[in-house]
């Protein structure tokens, strides 16, 4: 199974304002930079309670709770024959950071800068090695950067 992260973020690295506001996310013009494209390969987004938005009912999927550690989501999700996972939502994909469940990062930076907020990567345990394999810049400012995540 591949675990996915898919995420937009301030040139200064935060991925929501202090309260967990997204507004800042259309300073690059609201233009198409592959998300469509992107969730039509996912099976399943694993997003925090705080996250939770109506991402499944607008799609036509259902919304399950789960809890556990990241290690026994991926587990039941692999188990039930789940190929791609997208995880969403600040706290959710550090834990999955921390737990190596990540395989894929695609990160989008917005062309603003907010000062303060919740960052996208909190405290690891170790280094986190990155394989660069494509970056592309949009008409509207927004800077994407495509990683495989190495392993340890």
């Amino acid at each position: 199974m591949r675990t996915s992260v898919f995420v937009g973020v301030s040139v200064d690295g935060f991925s929501a304002r202090p309260e967990g506001e997204l507004d800042f996310l259309d300073a690059g013009g609201g233009e198409p930079h592959g998300y469509d494209e992107f969730i039509a390969t996912v099976d399943a987004i694993v997003m925090g309670a705080k996250d939770l938005r109506d991402t499944a009912v607008s799609r036509g999927g259902r919304v399950e709770q789960m809890s556990g550690p990241p290690a026994d989501i991926v587990a039941a999700l692999s188990g039930r024959g789940v190929q791609h996972v997208y995880v969403d939502g600040g706290v959710t994909i550090q834990g999955f950071f921390r737990a190596g469940l990540v395989d894929r990062l695609v990160i989008t930076r917005v062309p603003v800068l907010i000062g303060r907020g919740i960052p996208l990567f909190g405290s690891l345990p170790q280094d986190v090695l990155l394989r660069h394999v494509a970056t592309k810049a949009f008409r509207g400012g927004l800077v994407q950067s495509e990683y495989e995540v190495s392993a340890a």
